[in-house]
């Protein structure tokens, strides 16, 4: 391995991350020469990292335009959350039957650091920052998932999993005083103690139903957020602008 590919694996994983947390919104340009000041290297690993990027569906590269951080409609975001769905479904029924009790208090303690994100942001008040508590809440979310990804031990089905999650990428909108989205805030944490419940008692079935419901009421929750916080959709294009 070359030291300007380990350059780019760095700065894909930072790239990626800033994206993923919301620190860099969708139609965000992302230019070379400003990316090789701050990651202080020379344009090629930043164009194999771009390039990392764009394979992995977070970027796009716009004739004329440069690299932008992807946008997305409705439909294509819709299917992508059906598909995690079913994988995510599938991941949690097989997991269920192999955690430990290590792996089971490492749940526990992935749902309650989840919980605790999830109740400072319903104690902000309206104008408060909250890009960088998004951040955590967006990480702690996909650290409950992971640990049952790990436990479930199906590579394919993780990585395809992974891949439909990063489709969204972006801070998910938070509006304080809305109290519809809160009180699907509260359920997304309810779900997750359902899940780590269920597979607590052993029901690898149960387990599986709820995880696919999970991640189908996640979509219901972005699309009110994105309809009362950005506006409806075009009825036609409803082209999604993440700015979760």
């Amino acid at each position: 391995m070359t030291l300007d590919t380990t350059k780019a694996d760095d700065i894909a994983l930072v790239i990626e991350e800033a994206i993923v947390s919301g620190e860099l919104a969708p139609g965000t340009v992302l230019r070379q020469e400003q990316l090789s000041e701050q990651f202080n290297v020379s344009r090629t690993p930043v164009r194999e990292a771009l390039r990392r990027l764009a394979a992995l569906g977070l970027v796009s590269f716009v004739p004329n335009r440069g690299v932008r951080v992807r946008t997305i409609a409705r439909e294509e975001l819709h299917e992508a959350f059906m598909v995690r769905a079913e994988l995510e479904g599938l991941a949690t029924e097989v997991a269920a039957t192999k955690f430990t009790p290590e792996a089971l208090a490492e749940l526990d303690a992935a749902e309650r650091r989840f919980a605790g994100i999830s109740q400072q942001l319903r104690a902000l008040e309206p104008g408060d920052e909250r890009r960088s508590i998004m951040g955590d809440w967006v990480r702690g979310n996909h650290a409950f998932h992971d640990v049952i990804y790990r436990v479930a031990e199906l590579p394919l089905v993780e990585q395809l999993a992974k891949s439909a999650r990063r489709t969204f990428s972006g801070p998910a909108v938070w509006a304080p005083g809305d109290h519809s989205i809160d009180d699907l805030y509260a359920r997304n944490v309810e779900q997750h103690r359902a899940i780590k419940q269920a597979i607590a008692a052993g029901s690898s079935a149960g387990a599986r139903e709820l995880a696919r419901e999970h991640v189908l009421s996640s979509f219901n929750l972005l699309e009110t957020i994105l309809e009362q916080v950005g506006g409806p959709w075009p009825a036609n294009k409803r082209s999604a602008t993440l700015r979760s």
